[in-house]
C-alpha cells in the first residue's frame, strides 16, 4: 500500500516544481513509510510513498517501464499479478522486478485502457506516456482505494490519494462547497460524487481519466459496473458448491505478501468466514486480532475468541475503554473531509493492534453489500412487498399523513417507532431507501439551516442523487437496487473510506476479500430467496460457511462496532455539544439557525430526545472546518 501524488499541466506545458511534488507526497508519508521518490519533467511531476509488501527490495516508484516510454506511480495490489506476468512474458514483455507494479506498466502498454479488466485487486495509479505525453488515472472497480483531484489556478491538476496531498499545495481553493455540507448532513460523510472544498473531485470507483497537455481534463469514464439484472439458474446446493469457490479463491489470492499477515477478528459472520478461511489454506497459525470495550453492550470479544479457539489463531485481544471522545481531533485530521461514521474510532484502534504484529490484515468488509446482510436491506424487501399490495394513493395521502403526524419516539421499542417506516412507505422504493439510508431526514435538516444557507443549496435535496442512482441499476427489484445503491454509493462513502483512512494512519494495509469481483459480481446474480428469507440477510453466505462456523456466530444478531455517543453527549460532552450553537468554529459559519442547534443539543442532554448522530455529526463537521483551515 502507498500513497501518490501528482501535477499534470492541461492546456499547456510548464515546469513542474519538484519540491512541490515532495511536499504533496510527504503529507501521505503515512501511507508509506518506507520508501519516496518524485519524477518530474515538461508539464508533469509523479511523486510516491511507499509501503512495501511484495518485492521489498525492488519495485520502486516512481517507476518507469523497461522501454522508458512510461512512467508509473500506483497505490494498491494487483492479486493476479503473476498470472498476468506470465501472459505478458509469453507475448514478449521483460521484466527487472519480482513486484506487481511493473506488471501494471507492461499490461498497460500491452492493452491500454483495457489492462484494468484484466486486473483483479485494489488500485488507484497514474501512468505517465511520455511518448503521447497524456497522463491516464484509473481507480479499482468498488473504490477500494481512493484518489482526489482538483484543478489549480495555475492550469495545472493536481492529484493525490487524500486531500491532504492536494492541501500541501499553496494553489488549492479551501472553500466550503455548501451542497457538500447537505450531503454530509444526510448521510455522515462526503460521498464519491462531492468533495468538501470546491473544485475539488473524486475520480468514481470503476472509472479511469485521460488527461492531455494540449486540451481541457476529459470527463470520467466508466469501465466497470455490477449487475443486478441476471438470476443464476441451478439448484441452492450447486449455488453453494459455486459461492464457496469464489469465496476460496478470493481469500487465498489475498494472502500473497512478502510481509508479516494477518486478520481482523470480531467474531461476526464476515471476518469469521475470512479467518476460517485463512486457516483452511495456511500451514501456519493465523494470525488475528479483536478489540474489546469495557462496556459489556458494546463488546463482542468472547465471539471473536470463540472463533479464535476454533481455528487455533494466534490471536491478540485487546479491551479499551469506550471512552475515546477524546481522539475526535485526531480522527478528523485522519480523514480530512468530515466524517461521522463512530466506527472508525475502535476499526482505528483495531488498527493500531494489528500492526503491533503485521503489516497486512484481511478484513470481512463488503459481505453486506453484496450479499443483503443489513437489517435496511431485509426491511426494504418487505416493504416493496408492502408497496405492491397498497395502492399508492393510499401510501401517500393515508401512510404519508401518519408519518408526518407520528412521534420521533426515540424512547420506544423498535417495533414501535413507526414514523420512518411509515413515512418510507408513502413514497417509492428508492425515496423510502434513502430515507432508510440517511443521517439526518430532510425536515430536520432543513429545520437547523439559517434563511441565507437555504438559499446557496437551493432546492438541492442530497437523497435525490442516490434516488437516481437506484432508478437507473441494472436490476429487476427493489432489493437489487437497495444493494446496488450500496455497492457504489455507501460502500466508497462510508465503508472503504473508513477502513482506508484508519488503516493508513498506522501503515497498516488492509485487503477486503469478500469485495472480490467475481465474488461480488456471482453475489449479484442470486436468487433473492437466497440472499434474504424472512428477517435474515446473507441466507446463501451462511448456508455455505455451516461447515465452518457454528450457529451462534453464523445466526447472532449484527452488531459491529459502536461506540455509546449517545451517553458522550450527554456526559463528557456536552459541553461540545452545547457549543455547536454557540462558540464552536461551526457557529461561525451562519450555516446554522443557532436557537435550534441549541433546542436538538439541550433535548438530548435531558433525554428528551435522542440527537446523538446529529450532534456527533455537527462536531465532526466543526473538527474537519477548524482541520481544514476554512474557519477559525
Amino acid at each position: 500500500m502507498c500513497g501518490i501524488a501528482g501535477l499534470f499541466h492541461c492546456g499547456t506545458i510548464k515546469p513542474v516544481d519538484p519540491a512541490r511534488v515532495e511536499r504533496m507526497s510527504n503529507a501521505l508519508a503515512h501511507r508509506g513509510p518506507d520508501g519516496s521518490g518524485v519524477w518530474t519533467a515538461p508539464g508533469v511531476g509523479l511523486g510516491h510513498r511507499r509501503l512495501s509488501i511484495i518485492d521489498i527490495a525492488g519495485s520502486p516508484q516512481p517507476m518507469h517501464a523497461a522501454d522508458g516510454r512510461a512512467v508509473l506511480v500506483y497505490n494498491g495490489e494487483i492479486y493476479n499479478y503473476r498470472e498476468l506476468r506470465r501472459e505478458l512474458t509469453s507475448l514478449g514483455a521483460q521484466f527487472r522486478t519480482e513486484g506487481d507494479s511493473e506488471v501494471i506498466l507492461a499490461a498497460w502498454q500491452q492493452w491500454g485502457a483495457d489492462c484494468l479488466r484484466r486486473f483483479n485487486g485494489m488500485f488507484a495509479f497514474a501512468i505517465y506516456d511520455c511518448v503521447r505525453r497524456e497522463l491516464f488515472l484509473a481507480r479499482d472497480r468498488l473504490g477500494v482505494k481512493p484518489l482526489y483531484m482538483a484543478p489549480l489556478s495555475d492550469g495545472s491538476v493536481a492529484f493525490a490519494s487524500e486531500l491532504k496531498g492536494l492541501l500541501a499545495h499553496p494553489l488549492l481553493r479551501r472553500e466550503v462547497d455548501p451542497l457538500a455540507v447537505e450531503d454530509y448532513l444526510t448521510w455522515g460523510y462526503v460521498p464519491d460524487h462531492r468533495s468538501i472544498l470546491k473544485g475539488v473531485e473524486k475520480l468514481p470507483a470503476g472509472h479511469y481519466r485521460l488527461l492531455r497537455h494540449d486540451t481541457s481534463p476529459a470527463a470520467p469514464v466508466r469501465w466497470w459496473d455490477v449487475s443486478f439484472a441476471e438470476r443464476h439458474n441451478g439448484k441452492a446446493a450447486d449455488l453453494e458448491a459455486e459461492l464457496l469457490h469464489h469465496l476460496r479463491e478470493a481469500v487465498t489470492s489475498r494472502m500473497v505478501a512478502d510481509v508479516p499477515l494477518g486478520a481482523f477478528l470480531s467474531g461476526g459472520v464476515d471476518s469469521s468466514s475470512v479467518v476460517a478461511l485463512m486457516a483452511e489454506a495456511s500451514r501456519e497459525p493465523v494470525r488475528t486480532c479483536s478489540i474489546g470495550f469495557d462496556v459489556g453492550a458494546f463488546d463482542e470479544t468472547s465471539y471473536a475468541e470463540q472463533v479464535a479457539r476454533l481455528f487455533a489463531t494466534d490471536h491478540h485481544a485487546r479491551t479499551v475503554s469506550a471512552d475515546q471522545f477524546g481522539e475526535i481531533d485526531t480522527i478528523a485530521a485522519m480523514f480530512d473531509e468530515p466524517f461521522a461514521d463512530a466506527s472508525a474510532l475502535p476499526t482505528w484502534r483495531v488498527s493500531q493492534l494489528a500492526r503491533e504484529t503485521v503489516t497486512v490484515a484481511l478484513s470481512g468488509d463488503g459481505a453486506d453489500e453484496a450479499f443483503a446482510g443489513y437489517r435496511r436491506q431485509v426491511f426494504h424487501a418487505h416493504e416493496e412487498q408492502a408497496r405492491r399490495w397498497l395502492p399508492a394513493g393510499f401510501r401517500q395521502s393515508v401512510l404519508g399523513g401518519l408519518g408526518a403526524a407520528y412521534p420521533k419516539a426515540d424512547w420506544a421499542p423498535r417495533s414501535l417507532r413507526l414514523k420512518t417506516t411509515l413515512l418510507s412507505l408513502a413514497g417509492s422504493g428508492a425515496e423510502g431507501y434513502a430515507r432508510a439510508l440517511s443521517v439526518t431526514p430532510p425536515e430536520l435538516r432543513r429545520s437547523l439551516y439559517s434563511p441565507d444557507f437555504a438559499r446557496q443549496i437551493d432546492d438541492y435535496r442530497a437523497e435525490d442523487p442516490l434516488i437516481r442512482l437506484m432508478e437507473s441499476a441494472p436490476a429487476r427489484s427493489g432489493l437489487d437496487r437497495a444493494q446496488y445503491a450500496d455497492l457504489k454509493f455507501w460502500l466508497p462513502g462510508d465503508i472503504l473510506t473508513k477502513v482506508d483512512r484508519t488503516s493508513m494512519a498506522v501503515s497498516l494495509e488492509a485487503r477486503e476479500p469478500l469485495l472480490d469481483h467475481r465474488l461480488v459480481e456471482f453475489a449479484a446474480g442470486l436468487p433473492e430467496e437466497l440472499r434474504v428469507r424472512g428477517a435474515q440477510g446473507k441466507v446463501l453466505l451462511k448456508r455455505a460457511m455451516r461447515r465452518y462456523l457454528p450457529d451462534n456466530v453464523l445466526y447472532r444478531p449484527k452488531q459491529g462496532f459502536v461506540t455509546p455517543i449517545a451517553d458522550w453527549l450527554r456526559g463528557p460532552l456536552s459541553s461540545e455539544a452545547r457549543a455547536i450553537a454557540k462558540n464552536a468554529a461551526l457557529a461561525r459559519t451562519g450555516w446554522f439557525d443557532p436557537a435550534r442547534l441549541a433546542a436538538a443539543a439541550e433535548a438530548h442532554i435531558a433525554s428528551r430526545l435522542d440527537h446523538s448522530r446529529l450532534l456527533w455529526q455537527l462536531i465532526m463537521l466543526d473538527r474537519s472546518l477548524r482541520h481544514l483551515g476554512v474557519v477559525s
